[in-house]
């Protein structure tokens, strides 16, 4: 009985992590693979490589440059708690963001 009035107050229980294929590719997350993410999102934006969902290579130079903001702003707050690798992977993805999004405004 107190099982069915747990059922009727709509308590959320945990779901278990899918197990399809796609999921089961996906690239381990850590802090490398979301600032990759963000570097990949940055690049479609400025028009360097092709989006994934439509195969065409647009320019949206506003959305790039809040991209570029988002990693500058996680550099800001995430200084002292990134390891050597971590940091510098940081730093030399925007320093090329940054020339690039300079030359493409140009």
């Amino acid at each position: 009985m107190t099982d069915e009035k747990q059922e009727d107050t709509g308590k959320s229980r945990p779901v278990d992590p899918p197990t399809s294929t796609a999921a089961a590719s996906l690239p381990t997350l850590n802090f490398a693979t979301f600032i990759f993410s963000l570097n990949s999102s940055a690049l479609v934006q400025l028009g360097m490589i092709e989006d994934p969902m439509t195969g065409e290579q647009t320019k949206n130079l506003p959305l790039a440059k809040q991209t570029i903001d988002i990693l500058s702003m996680l550099e800001e707050k995430t200084r002292g708690n990134l390891d050597v690798d971590e940091a510098g992977m940081l730093k030399n993805i925007l320093y090329d963001l940054r020339i690039q999004y300079v030359k493409e405004k140009a």
